[in-house]
């Protein structure tokens, strides 16, 4: 059974989507004003590992991630450094999906851009507008939280303390401070703008997801992902918006992804803590594999300190997995099946599936990977593992990595009978000390393409031509 934490029921749920098999997923994509940090990636590398297990599961996954290249920041930096707005957010955009593939991000099957969805977002206000949900002031149209019953039920503000004289154009507003907000900004001087049905303007931030949301998934989806920080207002808003238009359930399961901080304090730029995934792969040299199991190896609901310690202890972590694949692939193993592997190598997976379809817990499914590594290891040093256990058990590994993406794509790397032959008689004559006769059969091997490593577990190998 799969079950998720649930923001909008404060508790964990059995996940079933609304189409058996299928499941239709949103998350918040960047807003392109800038270069996306590490805190961004914490959010897309869990929504990466949540899709991939739902893949691995079976289910077919349709997976829609916004760009939002209109807003009040991307605007003002853009009228910063005096370019047009799409020449400013095309530099981010093309770092974005450079930056996706260093983590081994899986793509979205849709990036739909804000500023490609006006009309989309014309026609829900006006609906709104139709129905009394929202008015118009000063030439910007506003959403009324007071005519929507429901508003606050996914952050739990409290609706006694909602202010409904009040209203804020801005993007961005104060936390626990609900007030109505910016369907439709009027147009202002140095600002894009489009003319529509509505009147000349621009759209607000929060009915960006929900008309592009609705257009590729329908207005009733499965899942809808984000950082802590956007429950409110952001998909607080989100939620008003959309089932004040389409007068249904917008989104079944909300999870949310809780902060990055660094060295215990909040990333800022001022205290020299701000990092980006080019800052820290550029400038210090740092493993995107190694950063990308950091990023994921602490559950998604709890606040990750991220240390450049914990980096190197990533980093290890790694080191781990892919040494015990080079055993398994570069030591010559007896032919044949050992009684013991089936059974250890069906429980990892059992306990991998089953920690991470508690609400992908992370630290169960991980222990069960390095558990089994722990076992297999010590049938390794006891001579107990055979060639095709050693198979089995690199196979399993590769298989369950694609749902943690660390390792490097598998090269299958097939060697001859007659050359396997030989790293198995070089391993005798050295038992039996006849050197003379190990190091002519190193030579022959070597003249073709295959270097011997002996270390004290046993010869290792690596192909070169």
């Amino acid at each position: 059974m799969i079950q998720f934490f649930n923001t909008l029921s404060g508790q964990k749920e059995p996940f079933t989507p609304l189409e058996p098999g299928q499941v239709r997923l949103y998350t918040c994509g960047p807003t392109v004003y800038d270069h996306a940090h590490i805190g961004n990636f914490r959010a897309y590398i869990f929504e990466d590992l949540l899709k991939r297990f739902l893949q691995f599961e079976g289910f077919r996954v349709t997976h829609v991630m916004n760009i939002t290249d209109v807003d009040d920041k991307t605007i003002r930096r853009a009228n910063g450094r005096g370019i047009a707005l799409d020449a400013f957010t095309a530099e981010y955009i093309q770092a974005f999906f450079e930056d996706l593939k260093v983590l081994r991000i899986e793509p979205a099957d849709h990036y739909p851009r804000a500023t490609e969805h006006i009309p989309d977002m014309v026609r829900i206000i006006r609906g709104l507008l139709d129905k009394g949900f929202a008015y118009r002031k000063d030439g910007a149209v506003y959403f009324s939280i007071a005519r929507f019953p429901g508003y606050g039920k996914l952050s739990k503000i409290d609706l006694a303390e909602l202010r409904t004289t009040e209203r804020v154009e801005s993007d961005e507003y104060e936390k626990e401070s609900p007030r109505d907000f910016a369907l439709w900004k009027a147009p202002k001087e140095d600002e894009p703008f489009w003319n529509s049905e509505i009147g000349p303007g621009r759209p607000g931030w929060h009915i960006e997801c929900s008309a592009m949301s609705s257009k590729y998934l329908g207005p009733t989806f499965d899942i809808h992902c984000g950082g802590v920080d956007n429950i409110f207002p952001h998909h607080e808003n989100e939620i008003a918006q959309s089932e004040a238009y389409w007068d249904r359930p917008f989104v079944r399961y909300w999870l949310h992804c809780h902060h990055l901080i660094v060295d215990g304090e909040k990333m800022a730029k001022s205290k020299g803590n701000f990092f980006t995934l080019r800052d820290l792969v550029e400038k210090r040299q740092a493993d995107p594999m190694a950063l990308r199991y950091l990023l994921l190896s602490t559950h998604y609901r709890k606040v990750l300190n991220f240390t450049f310690e914990a980096l190197d202890q990533a980093q290890a972590a790694l080191r781990r997995i892919r040494d015990f694949l080079y055993e398994l692939d570069s030591r010559p193993f007896p032919a044949g099946k050992g009684p013991e592997i089936p059974d250890i190598l069906a429980e990892a997976r059992a306990k991998f599936v089953e920690g991470l379809g508690d609400d992908l817990n992370i630290s169960l499914a991980l222990t069960a990977l390095f558990e089994m590594i722990k076992r297999i290891n010590v049938l390794i040093k006891e001579d107990k593992l055979r060639a095709d256990d050693a198979a089995e058990a690199a196979a399993l590994v590769h298989s369950l990595d694609l749902v943690l993406a660390v390792l490097p794509p598998r090269r299958e790397t097939t060697i001859p009978d007659e050359l396997m032959r030989k790293i198995q008689a070089r391993e005798q004559a050295r038992k039996d000390r006849n050197f003379k006769l190990a190091d002519q059969l190193r030579r022959e091997l070597a003249d073709a393409g295959l270097v011997l490593e002996d270390t004290k577990d046993g010869v290792r190998w690596k192909v070169l031509k």
